[in-house]
């Protein structure tokens, strides 16, 4: 296996003078959620950038040196880049705001980040948002720093084949490139730790990667000390079978922990997002009684719940790690356990919901909800789903209501998500601090009240043309085999038209996601895409899991639907689902759909990137839309009310209402236009979604009550 950590490295030659800043501002993706840093490295090389996948230090490593030399000699160029660089180092030298109310900081732990495309280390909304957690982080200049894992090859590449049937690829995620750099000791030695794993040390160095102010530090077993099978134990993410992920979770939780020590950092608070990093507080505990000798386990508990807090993102029992009682303990040295003054059984306890099942399997979620101070749902509904289905941990409680799990909605990082042209807008109106403003909802709203509706149609129209040249360029091929597909075709100068309602669904292809939902009616939803005045055009992006077979049925079925009709020109469906391609969809549609079946959706924050971008929600009442919707700021799917009934019952209902939901509602009002072809209901709607969703659904005071 290669070892080698791919540094920056020009091709045979050095940056030219003026440009070697560059470097070192490719190395913090603060550029990345700022569209000035976005154009410094895109007009560089604009074809390279989009083949290097928005990768800055690919760009700088391969592009053309006459090119350099012209931006090198550009005045312009120059002082945009000395702004941008002037405006980053004032920004990283300001002083933590937050050191007085945290004064170890905290320590975040999560299996996976989103931060970028380029540090592909994420597969969907939950390292999404944790990506997004670490800039808001930076951005409120908190304290924190972040744990996580460096997964050798990722997570897989999706290929849609001619047939329509999805099929995945991993590659060595160091050969494209990566903005990290390894961590270092005061010798010059390489950082490492080491954890006990099936009955040997297991070695895990670390490796740096810089988010704004905030040093997330990944853990990689990829070293000469280990074994060719515990090298591979940061090999995949999500891969593998339960004893794979125990150990991966061994590393996050019990490494993570280590290594703080190793960088003599003593968090305030450790957050646990999501169940994944649970070990840790086994770890706490064991240091503590190591300081502590005449203490207890109860004892040590006592003190590790103080400083952990835990987020847990499953609605369903199923969806959270359990592992089998045998295979747990095989993965844990009894030298460990005894460390924590517990036998293998109190251990297995602690991982149990219910303490009375001996053979119940070892859950990561009870752990964690044992182990920390607080527990929350991202949202107030999955706060509610969340409370029932761990009743069952609190026998002494009577009602759900009264198990100790809250909620705090999920946000998102408003400067990474909306559009630069919107930016623009924002910038405009609000002036450069826009993104704080948001802060303030009652002078936010009172702003977007006073925007000139034109202009805001107008910056949407350019948006959604811009998507529509992603989509031709994304979706044309020059082989397209033998069946018409809607992933790729030979001509698409005329796929889709900005006139068109364009609707967006993006989702992970699971079940209780419905992706069938939309095609449970096929004749109805063709007439809607084929009607002569008020057409529908339909773009849809997302995964299915490498061994769901009824996913990928689902995926194959909506490619090929009857070529008798308009769906192979007004549907399309985007390989390979990743940060970018969510932002031209978030930004360009008119319309985002989401579909779960309720209570299933713990929180859902593509929605509120779109709703950032003026694009309206068309959404089951489910996750954060209960809290978000207000009739004027986008569209509801049936209603709230609870159900005993099948789920085909169920979905049926649901299809109903979203067919008629569209055919009355959502079509009427796009196309209701005055004499120039505005529509102004529409654009009263956008701007209320604007004005009321931005504000309340933007990751801002993390940790105020921490």
């Amino acid at each position: 296996m290669d070892l080698t950590f791919h540094s920056f490295t020009p091709l045979g030659f050095e940056l030219p003078e003026p440009l070697k800043v560059l470097e070192r501002l490719s190395k913090n993706f603060y550029w990345s959620w700022h569209p000035e840093g976005v154009e410094l490295f895109r007009d560089l090389d604009p074809l390279l950038w989009n083949k290097a996948e928005q990768n800055p230090r690919r760009v700088l490593s391969e592009a053309n040196q006459l090119l350099l030399w012209q931006k090198a000699s550009d005045p312009d160029y120059l002082a945009k880049l000395d702004r941008f660089t002037a405006t980053f180092d004032q920004y990283m030298g300001e002083p933590p705001a937050a050191e007085s109310n945290l004064p170890g900081g905290v320590a975040y732990f999560c299996a996976e980040y989103g931060v970028h495309n380029s540090l592909p280390i994420y597969s969907g909304g939950l390292g999404i948002l944790a990506g997004d957690h670490l800039k808001s982080s930076s951005d409120l200049n908190i304290p924190l720093v972040a744990i996580g894992l460096l997964y050798r090859y990722g997570y897989f590449r999706q290929d849609i084949s001619h047939d329509g049937w999805q099929e995945e690829h991993y590659s060595n995620i160091f050969n494209s490139g990566l903005a990290i750099e390894p961590v270092v000791d005061v010798s010059g030695q390489r950082t490492s730790v080491m954890v006990h794993i099936r009955g040997r040390e297991v070695y895990a160095q670390a490796w740096l990667a810089r988010v704004g102010r905030i040093s997330l530090y990944l853990l990689d077993t990829n070293v000469d000390q280990n074994t060719a099978i515990d090298r591979m134990i940061t090999g995949h993410l999500y891969g593998g079978d339960a004893e794979t992920r125990i150990v991966q979770e061994k590393v996050l939780g019990i490494g993570g922990v280590r290594l703080l020590r190793k960088l003599n950092i003593d968090p305030s608070v450790y957050h646990l997002n999501e169940g994944h990093a649970a070990f840790s507080t086994l770890e706490l505990a064991r240091e503590w009684l190591g300081l502590n000798p005449d203490k207890g386990f109860a004892d040590a508990v006592t003190e590790v719940r103080k400083k952990c807090v835990f987020t847990t993102h499953t609605p369903v029992a199923a969806g959270n790690d359990t592992f089998p009682p045998d295979m747990l303990i095989q993965c844990f040295s009894k030298e460990f356990i005894d460390s924590l003054k517990l036998n293998n059984g109190e251990l297995l306890a602690l991982g149990r919901a219910v303490l009375s099942d001996d053979n119940e399997h070892f859950g990561m979620t009870p752990l964690a909800i044992r182990m920390c101070r607080s527990a929350n749902g991202v949202s107030e509904k999955h706060g509610e789903v969340s409370r029932e289905l761990w009743l069952k941990m609190f026998p002494d409680l009577s009602d759900a209501g009264s198990v100790p799990i809250t909620s705090v909605t999920n946000g998102v990082h408003a400067p990474t998500w909306v559009a630069p042209a919107y930016q623009s807008v924002f910038e405009n109106h609000f002036g450069p601090d826009w993104a704080n403003l948001v802060r303030d909802s009652e002078k936010w709203s009172e702003g977007i009240a006073g925007f000139d509706d034109r202009k805001l149609w107008e910056a949407h129209v350019l948006l959604k043309n811009v998507l529509i040249a992603f989509i031709r360029e994304r979706t044309k091929r020059r082989d397209t085999g033998t069946s018409d597909t809607i992933n790729e075709r030979t001509e698409t100068s005329n796929l889709f038209s900005p006139n068109v309602l364009t609707v967006g669904f993006a989702r992970r292809v699971a079940q209780y996601k419905r992706w069938n939902l939309l095609l449970s009616d096929r004749d109805r939803l063709l007439k809607m895409v084929d009607h002569p005045d008020r057409p529908v055009q339909f773009v849809f992006a997302g995964k299915a899991h490498p061994q769901d077979n009824t996913a990928k049925t689902i995926l194959q079925e909506l490619m090929s639907i009857d070529h008798e009709s308009s769906w192979q020109q007004r549907a399309v469906f985007i390989e390979d689902y990743d940060q970018e391609v969510a932002r031209y969809l978030v930004q360009g549609v008119d319309v985002w759909m989401n579909v779960p079946r309720r209570p299933m959706e713990a929180s859902g924050t593509s929605g509120m990137k779109a709703a950032m971008n003026g694009v309206l929600n068309f959404s089951i009442l489910d996750g954060w839309w209960i809290e978000g919707y207000n009739e004027e700021n986008g569209f509801a799917i049936g209603d709230e009310s609870e159900s005993d009934e099948p789920d085909d019952q169920i979905d049926k209902r649901d299809a109903l209402s979203l067919y008629e939901t569209l055919e009355n509602q959502v079509i009427p009002t796009f196309y209701d236009r005055d004499k120039s072809n505005f529509p102004a209901k529409w654009v009263e709607m956008m701007k209320n979604a604007i004005a009321t969703l931005t504000p309340q659904f933007s990751s801002r005071d993390i940790y105020n009550d921490a």
